[in-house]
């Protein structure tokens, strides 16, 4: 049989330096959601959202492994580079985040009431969630854009600021329905507003850039994402000098973390949360704004 095309598997995409890190992420994956499974247990929303972290991170990569190892990626309707990148940045923050809640939740030092099995089993979860984080990161070092380099705009750093930017604001979300009482004031429902429709729109940029639809629109993608970026730098401007205001001067809330409120669901507590996330993303849209003026971005790789 005449052999007219290139191999039909790719070996390097098990082979090298990118290749490696994946099949690290699959094993500490499997490893870390195997041991908690078997024996170190988990459980309430924390537990959950560790083991939905892991196990979902797993399929991915076995999904990016076997479409890269096959070819197949070339048959999907997807911009294969941005898909990669984005996915990679995300599971960086989702597994430092689950590496962090699990032992801080789980993990003790004395086998009392767990046992020693058990406390064990955690421990070795930990650590093997903490290895699956460094191997995620460095995929996003390995792939992210070179000085000069003409790349998959979600490997740029303004791309990457993208993911953690729509991160960030999960995070303010969940400060927001845990008794926030964003609802109390006209000015605190503005901010939320500020954060949903950055969330959004960040969100549909990610989503045009991954799926390779970029160059369909009739108008300037790129230069519609930088005056959204500047927008979103003003809107977030605006939310981090009104929300601190309205929930920590003393004319409208409390400078001070009340006595009597309880841990875990105070008003409080959520209301600075959310303040300080506000001022993470504003120094993430300020940096994406900078970056934004060195790049140019290319849909089809």
């Amino acid at each position: 049989m005449e052999n007219t095309g290139g191999p039909y598997l790719n070996t390097a995409a098990v082979t090298s330096p990118v290749g490696i890190a994946r099949l690290l992420q699959m094993t500490f994956g499997c490893t870390t959601f195997s041991l908690v499974a078997h024996q170190g247990g988990f459980s309430a929303a924390y537990g959950t959202f560790c083991m939905f972290v892991w196990t979902f991170c797993f399929a991915i990569t076995v999904f990016i492994i076997a479409c890269e190892f096959t070819h197949l990626h070339s048959c999907l309707s997807l911009s294969w580079g941005n898909f990669t990148a984005a996915f990679a940045m995300l599971a960086t923050l989702m597994s430092i985040t689950a590496a962090v809640i699990y032992p801080l939740y789980f993990v003790q030092v004395g086998c009392y009431p767990i046992g020693c099995e058990v406390r064990d089993f955690r421990i070795a979860a930990s650590v093997f969630a903490g290895l699956l984080f460094v191997a995620y990161a460095t995929e996003v070092f390995l792939t992210r854009a070179k000085p000069g380099q003409v790349t998959s705009y979600m490997a740029t750093i303004s791309g990457l600021l993208k993911i953690v930017q729509a991160f960030v604001a999960c995070i303010i979300f969940g400060a927001l329905v845990n008794d926030s009482q964003y609802g109390k004031y006209v000015a605190t429902q503005w901010c939320v507003a500020v954060y949903s429709f950055c969330f959004v729109v960040t969100v549909v940029v990610v989503a045009f850039s991954v799926t390779g639809k970029t160059a369909l629109l009739w108008f300037p993608f790129e230069r519609s994402v930088v005056i959204y970026t500047f927008g979103a730098v003003l809107l977030y401007a605006s939310a981090a000098v009104i929300w601190p205001v309205f929930c920590f001067d003393s004319k409208y809330g409390s400078p001070r973390r009340p006595g009597l409120c309880a841990k875990g669901k105070c008003p409080w507590d959520s209301q600075l949360v959310i303040a300080i996330f506000t001022y993470v993303n504003l120094l993430l849209y300020v940096l994406d704004l900078a970056y934004s003026q060195r790049i140019r971005f290319v849909s089809h790789l």
